[in-house]
Parts: structure tokens; C-alpha cells; sequence
């Protein structure tokens, strides 16, 4: 539980169904660590989790996993930032924190599922025998894109109650419940970095990043044609912010961190081909054997384009797209989608021309 109106609703939709509940929130930073108090962790969202569950007259624990976070998920931030890459924190976050943790937690507590507030669906395949991840309802809200690292284990022991239901609804019902979250903003940053200011936080938690990355140089076809701030601070695709003056729009088609170097670019030179992503985990079926068709979407707000996908040798996907697909980014996710279903999704690694 966050704090906010999913997680509060989803609780209210168990209890209406008829299931005994604790609420769990997992406080994933120390207090003295919060830049503000809008993270989700803070002790203003506590309160407001431990309020619902009063209020709906059911227990509630706080889980302190701020160590593991630290270690699993801000290291590998940061890390990936400093290999030039541009990491999605949440699929790291969310099989190897929250559902792991709220699992030990409900084996503890002799508790049968796990339930959260997002927005998507689970079935059990009985033709493939397999628990399958598809796209919520509400597609302008589907959280399955982040999901795709979750196992056949954890799967089997999720609900997601808001599965069938549009945001519109969810605030509806908790106006019904009334339950106070039912008007709360909701938060669109990563959880530990919520004014978004990704450079300061770099800045304040790795030691002389400044002046290790600072002035480095930006290149355009082989050429210096200014300096740029640290290349951690910068991504695929970006074009504000750049410092360079030209006729035509540039961008960051590329990063090289061993000399500290962005190279820009025209739109054109951001397109390619496929992919090539490592740390791959399958849902739908338990491999992808035979070269198949399916529809990849490389961020979360991306409509997905149709692929053929190919298991390499070392168990690496390679995803080429029909058409060339815009800024592909190392360190983000590529999942794969069947229809609305979940076949897999991995980690991209490099970029095929």
C-alpha cells in the first residue's frame, strides 16, 4: 500500500469480495535519505496508508527494505548511468523488491496471495499451463510493460483487483469507499528521485562526479563542436538542452563513456533496425523456440511496432522490427506482446543497424 487511490481501492475490492487482508507498505528509503516528501515512502504516505487500512478496519505493517533497494535498485541506477546507459528502475525494483519481499512477508504471515494496485491482468493458460501477464483494461494506465520480469512463481501467487477497471472508475469507487486518496495527484516520477532532477541526484550520490565528467566533448560526424556537462546527464534521443546552435534539429544518437563524448545527430540517424537484449525472462511460453512474430515495445509509452524475434545461442533475444524503430536505448526494456498478453521481455544491450 502507497498511500495513493489504487492500492487503497484494490484493498476495499478484496475486502468487498470477501478476503481477510493485512496491508503492507514497503519503505524503501531512510527518512534522513528523502530529497522530499512526495516519494512514496515518506512518512506523509505511511500515514495515509495505515489511515485506509483504519479505516477499513484491517492491519497494516511497514516493511523497512531499504537496504535491498539501495542494493538491488539505486546501485543499478546509478551504475547504468555511469556505463552510459539509461536504466528503467521499476523492472528491476519489482521482482527483485517488492514482490520478493511481499512474498517472504506472506509466507510469514501464512497468507495465500499478494495483491497490488496495478493496472493489468493474470490468467492461468490451462492449454500452455502457465499463469499469463496481459495488458489492464484501462490501456492509457497498462503497468504490464514493467511487469515483464515477474516469474511463473510470483504470478501464481498475485491478484490484481484493479485488472478490469479504467482510472475514471478506481477514483469513482474510492469516492464510494470514502476513502480521502480518492482526489490524491498522482505521481508519474521514479519514486526516489521525485522532482525528476535525475543530474542532481547523480551528482549528490556519486563522490567528484563532476569533475570527473564535466566538459567532456560533443561530436558531430567525427568532429568537436562543443562541450557538453558529463555525458551520465545525457540519453538517446535528446534534443533540449544540448548546447549546440544548427539549422536543423540534433540529438543524441549515441554515448561514449570511455571518452566521455555524446555524439549528435539528424532524426534520421536514431533510426535502426533491431536489438539485441540480455537478461531476458519469458511469460507466455517458457521459451521463444522458432523465430516468431511478435509486437515490441521498447518504452512505456511506445504503441509497439511487429517484430521477428529469434533466441540467439547464449539465450539473448534479437528483435528485428518491419520498419526501423526511433531511439532505441541501452538499459531500457523491450517487451513483447502477443495480442494483449506478455510473451516476455529483456534488457536491450546494443543496437542492430
Amino acid at each position: 500500500m502507497s498511500g495513493g487511490v489504487d492500492s487503497s481501492v484494490a484493498a476495499a475490492l478484496l475486502i468487498e469480495a470477501g478476503y481477510d487482508i493485512i496491508g503492507i507498505t514497503l519503505k524503501t528509503c531512510q527518512y534522513e535519505n528523502i530529497y522530499n516528501r512526495k516519494t512514496c515512502c515518506s512518512p506523509d504516505h505511511i500515514n495515509d496508508a495505515r489511515t485506509v487500512a483504519s479505516k477499513l478496519g484491517f492491519p497494516h505493517q511497514v516493511i523497512d527494505v531499504s537496504e535491498k533497494f539501495e542494493q538491488l535498485v539505486i546501485d543499478y541506477f546509478v551504475d547504468e548511468y555511469l556505463a552510459g546507459r539509461t536504466p528503467n528502475p521499476c523492472v528491476v525494483c519489482n521482482p527483485g523488491v517488492k514482490w520478493s519481499e511481499l512474498i517472504r512477508k506472506a509466507d510469514e504471515l501464512d497468507a495465500e496471495f499478494i495483491a497490488t494496485g496495478h493496472y493489468a491482468r493474470i490468467r492461468l493458460d490451462q492449454t500452455l499451463n502457465r499463469y499469463v501477464l496481459s495488458k489492464g483494461k484501462d490501456e492509457s494506465k497498462d503497468q504490464s510493460y514493467a511487469l515483464w520480469g515477474l516469474d511463473q512463481k510470483l504470478l501464481g501467487r498475485t491478484l490484481f483487483p484493479l485488472a478490469e477497471l479504467t482510472k475514471h472508475e478506481v477514483r469513482a469507487l474510492a469516492a464510494k469507499f470514502e476513502l480521502f486518496p480518492a482526489t490524491k495527484d498522482e505521481s508519474f516520477e521514479i519514486c526516489f528521485i521525485p522532482d525528476d532532477d535525475y543530474a542532481r541526484f547523480l551528482r549528490e550520490k556519486v563522490k567528484g562526479l563532476k569533475e570527473r565528467v564535466d566538459d567532456g566533448e560533443v561530436v558531430i560526424d567525427g568532429k568537436v563542436v562543443g562541450r557538453h556537462e558529463g555525458y551520465p546527464f545525457y540519453t538517446i534521443g535528446q534534443r533540449r538542452g544540448l548546447g549546440i546552435s544548427s539549422a536543423a534539429p540534433l540529438y543524441v544518437i549515441s554515448i561514449d563513456p570511455q571518452n566521455n563524448r555524446i555524439i549528435l545527430g539528424g532524426e534520421g540517424e536514431l533510426l535502426h533496425r533491431g536489438l539485441m537484449a540480455s537478461h531476458v525472462n519469458t511469460i507466455k511460453y517458457e521459451k521463444i523456440r522458432e523465430p516468431k512474430r511478435l509486437s515490441g515495445k521498447i518504452r512505456y509509452k511506445d504503441p509497439g511496432s511487429m517484430a521477428v524475434v529469434r533466441t540467439s545461442e547464449n539465450g539473448s533475444l534479437e528483435v528485428l522490427f518491419d520498419e526501423p524503430k526511433r531511439a532505441m536505448t541501452p538499459g531500457q526494456s523491450i517487451v513483447l506482446y502477443e495480442g494483449d498478453d506478455v510473451v516476455g521481455g529483456g534488457i536491450i544491450d546494443r543496437i542492430i543497424p
